[in-house]
């Protein structure tokens, strides 16, 4: 060090990055890129930004690929040290920087939008899934909750699966209310014994849209080999009683595919009239926020995820004069990374908080380059 040798290369790779990714905070990272030429490559071309994210977040590894929409700068090789490969670990760099800075922006919302489908019904439609949408517990002077099929096993399950707000969404923490029937002798409580959350995504959207039409059923066809599931919750005890039970996860979790699936295990109470065990439920909530609107997810009839960044905002770039020698002597290689320190210092600017951004055409930010 007293030779003023750069730490990074002093300490070799593998010393480098494991102290690096001490780093909590992408907006760090992001600094740590703006320092020099060689700590901007050795970022990025080690994925930090990608790795701390996948930290973070576990869930971001179903993305097997991301794309910037319009972006002009396409891979045009994939060997080691090519240019096509460097344009790709700077553009996943990028995405994953943006992505993870929007991760621990704050938010707070009900994100389900719709219900999908229920394992079981009892009474369609007076008893449906979409009775749990809404937080009363009566609609004018007819009761509203979803209730399953009777069970002579207490520990039968069931299930419902709801559509979120977006693709993307950050969940925190979700919640049940049981159902008290106050038209029935004793006011019962239909509870489960617990409860435990799915996220994740359904292998063919199209079919899933298709399906939701005003002429909503609780469609049986419906199974889990529809589905995959990215993350999982721990159980949770409910209690049974007549009240909005809130349950936070652990840490917070990205939902990617914008299905959530609420199993419902084990029941306690039964019904007078036939002795069967049912699970009713009043209402569900799932507390969070959407993304970003300029990510999205794209997911192929294999069921592989692609993550996806719309930039809506355009950055002016100073203009890049040179002469025609210059011109011919410089390898495009070497524009291409005079343009990523630009953005470097754009995507710092913005963590900084540094003035607002305008909204226009993103192609233009590339025009330069070619």
């Amino acid at each position: 060090m007293d030779e003023g040798r750069d730490f990074v290369q002093w300490l070799g790779q593998d010393m480098s990055v494991k102290i690096l990714m001490c780093l909590d905070d992408p907006c760090d990272l992001v600094r740590t890129s703006a320092v020099s030429r060689s700590w901007r490559e050795f970022v990025i071309a080690n994925g930090l930004c990608k790795k701390l994210c996948l930290r973070k977040y576990p869930e971001a590894s179903s993305f097997a690929s991301v794309v910037v929409t319009k972006d002009l700068v396409e891979p045009t090789e994939t060997g080691v040290g090519g240019y096509g490969e460097w344009a790709y670990l700077e553009r996943e760099h990028r995405v994953y920087a943006f992505l993870g800075k929007d991760l621990i922006t704050s938010g707070r919302e009900n994100c389900i939008t719709d219900a999908v489908c229920a394992s079981s019904t009892d009474n369609y439609p007076d008893e449906s899934i979409k009775n749990t949408l809404q937080p009363s517990d009566r609609i004018g002077h007819r009761a509203s909750y979803w209730s399953s099929k009777g069970a002579s096993d207490p520990s039968a399950s069931e299930t419902l699966i709801y559509k979120l707000a977006s693709r993307l969404c950050l969940i925190t923490e979700l919640h049940v209310h049981p159902f008290q029937a106050y038209f029935q002798f004793g006011f019962p409580i239909y509870s489960p014994k617990a409860v435990r959350f799915h996220m994740g995504y359904s292998k063919d959207p199209l079919e899933i849209e298709d399906e939701q039409t005003d002429d909503f059923k609780d469609a049986k066809e419906y199974h889990d080999e529809m589905f995959v599931w990215t993350y999982s919750s721990p159980e949770f005890p409910t209690a049974q009683e007549n009240f909005l039970q809130k349950f936070k996860l652990p840490k917070p979790v990205l939902c990617i595919g914008g299905f959530l699936k609420v199993e419902l295990l084990g029941r306690v109470q039964t019904q007078e009239m036939d002795g069967l065990y049912y699970i009713c439920i009043n209402h569900v909530q799932v507390i969070g926020r959407p993304l970003s609107p300029v990510f999205d997810v794209e997911i192929d009839d294999g069921g592989k995820c692609t993550l996806k960044y719309n930039p809506v905002i355009r950055y002016n770039f100073p203009p890049i004069e040179i002469s025609e020698a210059e011109s011919s002597s410089r390898s495009h290689f070497h524009r291409f990374s005079e343009s990523i320190r630009t953005w470097e210092q754009l995507i710092l600017n913005t963590f900084r908080g540094a003035g607002p951004l305008v909204i226009d055409d993103y192609d233009s930010d590339y025009e330069y380059l070619n």
